[in-house]
């Protein structure tokens, strides 16, 4: 039964591909039926105010003899492009909007001849792109990702289990992880399909089938605190002895984790450090904080008898209540360069003098009187040394042990070493509050059973999980599968549970499905799974079925709520995680040894950052160039540190003003930074690379095959970063793209690999200018930003397309670039603001209006629900 289900929720994904292609035809057509009059014009146009530019500007090198780039312009002499030119101009008219052309020391273009042909090729083709835009829309069919899967979990049954987290990784597409294309279906996603629908379903009717566990976490040692490693640091710290968050919630060596507990109950939590004061300090003390509050503190002794990480004492216990779902955890060890012995160099230094003699941060004793004590002994294996082996080995131990002696003592701290959470314990057994709520609507779990309120709860449970109406014969289906249970034995809760799984398993909950061009539910859905990731709620369903919510003043009021409601948080981490690339910090894996204080503290801090930034943009309604060159952004003490911003203390992330800190927008954010480098070093290539995708919306074609690499051993220490590049460059095969990408990279290379400021590159002093293609030249960050902004145009489409795509779920066509000028009109009309963005997505032809589908499609879609339907009800 469940490979029948599969092979055959498999179909209608054919049938928009064959519609798809049919549709393309159709307007290609159309396109040749252009009437002669607008042709007539465009061709009169073209002879007389767009050739003679073209002549002049660019035919000296893209004419029949040359084709420079494999464009010939002198073809068009005589007679206007045609629709099978349009590809050819589309590119002419990137190259002029990016600058590129003329190449740097040609003669250019004046700004109205500029204007002129862009304008013009934006009519003429824009005439192609009218004649298909009909046959375009969201796709019709696309399965929930894994985020949509467990956001629409969490609000149609009020449990936040996240059971998507076990399935497999979406696949992506065109930067985002919603389209449909790249959502393939397997047969063990299939699988865990099924398995998670029973298991679900019966979490929300019986409560959670919940065990004491354990979960172990074992924090990386911070690298400078690695004292067998004997590569010394050569780095300085972001914090000193006498300068540090006395909290110890910003130092290395802190833990920081966001975890769901699974239910209310008691927990404990088990704390071990790694690392001791020295001997003649102050006791220490180490710190629990829970959700941003110290619970508890406990003190470190100081123990001269213990040697390396040794702990005194083993562990530290933490008992206490908690509710289910998220919360922060902290350990810290607080005031930890407070009460060393003087010779440390820290505040307020004890009364008692360190003996090195004792006992060291590396083991045991290597002091020279400890030594020569120990080499007297009559056990020892070097006492007495007669072979010249053991006599060089007794020279160098003496050695080291006056080196050691000459060396002033090293304490980085403590850290913790292992965190056990264990629970729950007394915890209460049934189903969550709010998912007996959200279900029994009427009559009770223990029933007895009311036919009308069974019916009511399955209908209410079908209807929102659908979102939209459901055929009544398909609701007999589900509540005879319920009815089923009883006549088996089961109870009436059993019954709703099977019903629910049934409907959890259906590909009308698995899958979006636009069989309608104007289906107010599916505009409902679209709108939800856009701004939230999730399904639509009440208020949006209720406007559906008053057949209203396609009209622009409900339409606007709905998007201005959905934007405000908390929900919309799961935009900054879906779309701006992915188009801003940000995504990919959580695997990042910097070079510990060039990036010794990258912590996961600070990793988590860098992501905040930028997804507070752009929530904050989106709640404030603030101008979307605040992207490019805001000057403020969201730090807590961490972040500050990292910047060399003063003035930040705290744990708690706050609005600062970035004025004269040589940091504003995302660009500068560390995240953004840190994705566009290398682990151990920055590259202007993927900077440049990023900014034009990102940014500037003109991607870079892939790279040719077999390009040297570059000297990595050379860089920063016999020659440059620029100094290497340029050497790159001088392969003709690299220089067009790389003339591109290259100078908007150079303006951050005052900025590190994990984003912090520096001013030399190895021994050499950096260069931040540039020069762009078209001539234009810049100094640092500060000047590349101020160019990025006056092409705020440029900027503007680059977002428009970039939220188009993630709101349509597929690639943006040629024939959708009119309606990506439309966006960008909108929004230069109201000074950028994010709303005008997001109402110029949602009010767009191509949200709106879901092309029309086959018929055999929707069909499909239904016999594949009553299919599953009658699978759940022969288990």
């Amino acid at each position: 039964m469940r490979a029948n289900t599969v092979k055959r929720g498999y179909r209608p994904f054919r049938a928009p591909a064959l519609c798809a292609l049919a549709l393309s035809l159709a307007a290609w057509l159309c396109l040749a039926d252009e009437p002669q009059s607008a042709s007539s014009a465009a061709n009169t146009a073209f002879t007389s105010s767009v050739q003679p530019v073209l002549a002049k500007n660019c035919t000296g090198c893209h004419n029949a003899k040359l084709k420079t780039g494999g464009l010939n312009l002198e073809a068009f002499a005589n007679a206007a492009p045609s629709a099978q030119d349009r590809d050819t101009f589309e590119k002419v008219l990137h190259k002029l909007e990016a600058g590129e052309m003329p190449p740097k020391g040609q003669p250019r273009p004046s700004d109205a001849e500029l204007n002129t042909v862009t304008k013009w090729i934006q009519t003429r083709f824009g005439l192609a792109a009218r004649a298909t835009v009909a046959g375009t829309g969201p796709v019709k069919v696309r399965r929930l990702n894994r985020i949509e899967y467990n956001n629409t979990l969490r609000d149609l049954l009020g449990i936040d289990v996240q059971p998507a987290n076990d399935f497999p990784q979406d696949d992506s597409a065109y930067g985002f992880d919603n389209i449909a294309q790249a959502l393939s279906v397997s047969p063990l996603l299939m699988e865990k399909y099924l398995a998670s629908a029973e298991r679900i379903a019966r979490t929300a009717v019986f409560g959670a089938d919940l065990k004491t566990t354990t979960e172990v976490f074992l924090p990386p040692l911070p690298r400078r605190m690695e004292f067998t490693n004997r590569t010394l640091v050569p780095f300085p710290a972001y914090y000193s002895k006498t300068d540090y968050d006395d909290t110890g919630l910003s130092q290395p060596g802190s833990f920081h984790k966001a975890y769901r507990f699974p239910a209310d109950g008691e927990y404990v939590i088990r704390i071990a450090a790694a690392g001791f004061r020295p001997n003649g300090s102050d006791p220490g003390e180490v710190a629990f904080w829970f959700d941003g509050k110290l619970v508890q503190t406990f003190p470190v002794d100081v123990d001269t008898e213990q040697s390396g990480f040794e702990r005194r004492p083993d562990h530290w216990d933490v008992r206490m209540p908690i509710s289910a779902g998220p919360h922060e955890l902290a350990i810290a060890f607080p005031h930890q360069f407070h009460g060393l012995p003087t010779v440390f160099g820290g505040l307020n230094p004890s009364k008692t003098p360190y003996d090195k003699c004792k006992v060291t941060n590396a083991g045991s004793p290597r002091c020279l009187e400890f030594v020569l004590k120990a080499l007297d002994n009559p056990n020892n294996e070097n006492f007495n040394p007669t072979t010249p082996e053991r006599i060089q080995r007794v020279k160098d131990v003496i050695q080291r042990a006056k080196e050691f002696d000459a060396t002033p003592p090293i304490f980085e701290g403590m850290s913790a070493h292992e965190v056990d959470i264990t629970g729950p314990y007394n915890f209460k057994q049934g189903p969550a509050p709010e998912a007996a709520r959200r279900i029994f609507i009427c009559g009770s779990p223990k029933g007895p059973a009311d036919p009308a309120c069974e019916r009511k709860i399955i209908s209410n449970l079908a209807y929102r999980a659908f979102r939209g109406p459901v055929a009544p014969q398909k609701i007999d289906q589900l509540v005879a599968i319920s009815q089923g249970a009883r006549k088996r034995g089961g109870s009436y809760a059993e019954g709703i549970s099977l019903a629910l799984a049934t409907i959890l398993a259906s590909p009308s909950f698995l899958f979006r499905v636009d069989a309608e061009p104007a289906n107010q539910f599916a505009l409902a859905s679209r709108l939800a799974y856009f701004l939230w990731s999730s399904m639509p709620d009440d208020e949006l369903l209720r406007s559906a079925e008053r057949g209203n919510l396609n009209q622009a003043d409900v339409l606007r009021a709905q998007v201005r709520r959905m934007l405000a409601d908390p929900k919309a948080r799961t935009l900054a981490g879906n779309f701006a995680g992915q188009w801003l690339e940000i995504r990919r910090l959580e695997s990042a894996q910097p070079d510990r040894e060039r990036f010794p204080d990258f912590d996961e503290y600070l990793r988590a801090s860098m992501i905040q950052e930028t997804e507070m930034f752009f929530q904050y943009v989106m709640k404030q309604d603030r101008s979307v160039l605040d992207f490019i060159n805001g000057p403020y952004s969201f730090l807590n003490e961490r972040l500050a540190r990292h910047y060399g911003i003063a003035g930040v203390t705290g744990t708690e992330f706050r609005k600062v003003d970035l004025i004269g800190t040589g940091r504003s927008g995302v660009i500068t954010h560390a995240s953004v930074l840190a994705v566009s480098s290398y682990g151990n070093r920055t590259s202007v290539v993927l900077r440049g690379k990023w900014i034009l995708e990102n940014i500037l919306n003109a991607p870079p074609p892939p790279p040719p095959a077999n390009v040297p690499s570059l000297d990595e051993d050379a860089v920063g220490a016999s020659a440059s970063l620029r100094q290497q590049m340029e050497q790159h460059r001088k392969n003709a095969t690299c220089a067009t793209c790389h003339a591109r990408m290259d100078p908007l990279g150079f303006g951050l290379e005052n900025y590190d690999a994990v984003g912090a400021w520096r001013r030399m590159d190895g021994k050499f002093p950096i260069d931040s200018s540039g020069v762009l293609p078209d001539g234009r030249t810049f100094q640092g960050a500060d000047g590349l930003k101020d160019i990025l902004a006056g092409n705020r145009d440029a900027f503007a489409e680059c977002l428009a397309e970039k939220m188009l795509t993630y709101a349509l779920g597929r690639g943006v066509t040629r024939e959708d670039q009119p309606t990506v000028r439309q966006i960008v009109s909108r929004m230069s009309s109201n000074d950028y603001r994010f709303s005008s963005l997001v109402d110029g997505v949602v009010n767009s032809p191509l949200f709106l209006n879901s092309a029309s589908v086959n018929t055999a499609l929707a069909s499909n879609a239904v016999a594949n629900t009553a299919v599953s339907n009658k699978g759940a009800s022969t288990k």
